[in-house]
């Protein structure tokens, strides 16, 4: 028991000097390592007779625990002393200015692809969506476009094989192709997203936003078509009359095709859509080719319907005042910050919206 009291008083009395962490750590070691003074002393419980064991195990316990805690002790009183140190010597200026908070904006494009969702969805349609990367039967066999189509070129789509079956989409119609293929219609879904084009000017980019529209039930015709388009510009453009036209065109997938004019004038040097003696081209639709159905497997014998081709980008343009399509890729937060949209301020319905 000696030789415990003294191991004792001897460390007790050391950790009452000034010490460095390395000092502690070394009077650990000394103590509580393989070899230290009282892990020997816990080897020799063994060899104690019974009558004295349970005495000295309590006992160096105790001093163990003792020792540990002033240890312990010792190393919380260091740090603090070299915490307040740092803190002497270190100026904090509370009178400084918060660093400065940006807030994220909604780009034009995402905002407008939400408006569109929520228009078409208030008339049955739903949302679907494909990939970027397509093959050629989808993006153009399925939908009616001969092999010797402009469309196919390589100065107009970015194939992605020597053989032209892999290809960066360039509509989102071949969204309907795969919606037909696994599903029975009636079908009634818009598909916005990106597609790619070789081009790139003030109002064309190699990648840009398209929203496709399709509706296939019994006894579709261009009356339904018009009454759709007619409801959706009212109501994307905020205006409760539209002078609207189509104008007969082709499109390889529609028959008959058209082209939808809107009427527009200009007042006080900005564009007013609605009414006017302006014409302003907008989408093109028509009603669905009967090789279309065909080629996935609908009978054109009981079911028609029609489709639409509408540029999302185009649209953002028009209703926001946007004036050059690559600005929406030059990632430019100033301009995003002009014509970005507050997250914390867009309503659930979008009529309305400002800047």
């Amino acid at each position: 028991m000696s030789d415990l009291k003294k191991i004792k008083d001897d460390f007790l009395l050391k950790l009452e000097k000034k010490l460095s962490l390395a000092d502690i750590n070394e009077i650990k070691t000394n103590l509580f390592g393989k070899n230290g003074l009282i892990s020997s002393q816990f080897k020799k419980i063994g060899s104690i007779s019974e009558s004295e064991k349970r005495k000295f195990a309590s006992e160096l316990n105790l001093i163990k625990n003792e020792l540990q805690n002033k240890i312990n002790s010792k190393i919380n009183e260091i740090q603090s002393e070299e915490i307040n140190k740092k803190l002497e010597k270190e100026n904090v200026d509370i009178t400084l200015p918060e660093r400065t908070f940006v807030q994220g904006k909604i780009h034009p494009v995402s905002q407008t692809i939400d408006e569109i969702s929520s228009i078409f969805s208030e008339i049955g349609f739903s949302v679907e969506e494909g990939p970027d990367v397509e093959n050629e039967y989808n993006n153009f066999t399925a939908l009616n476009t001969p092999d010797n189509h402009p469309a196919r070129d390589m100065h107009d789509t970015f194939y992605l094989d020597e053989k032209k079956e892999k290809l960066l989409r360039t509509h989102t119609s071949p969204v309907q192709i795969r919606t037909m293929l696994k599903d029975k219609p009636p079908f009634k879904i818009i598909a916005p997203g990106r597609t790619y084009r070789s081009d790139s000017d003030q109002t064309h980019s190699p990648m840009f936003h398209q929203v496709e529209g399709l509706h296939i039930d019994k006894n579709i015709t261009m009356g339904h078509l018009k009454g759709c388009l007619n409801y959706f510009i009212k109501e994307f453009f905020e205006v409760k009359k539209i002078k609207m036209r189509f104008r007969p065109s082709h499109f390889p997938f529609t028959e008959p095709s058209a082209e939808v004019d809107i009427g527009y004038e200009i007042k006080d040097g900005k564009m007013v859509i609605g009414e006017g003696d302006k014409w302003l081209e907008i989408l093109g639709c028509g009603m669905v080719h009967p090789n279309v159905l065909k080629n996935v497997k609908v009978d054109s014998s009981n079911y028609q319907g029609y489709a639409f081709g509408i540029g999302i980008d185009r649209l953002a343009m028009l209703k926001y005042g946007i004036n050059d399509l690559r600005a929406f890729f030059d990632c430019d937060y100033r301009w995003l910050n002009h014509f970005g949209f507050d997250p914390l301020d867009v309503p659930t319905n979008y009529r309305g919206l400002s800047r």
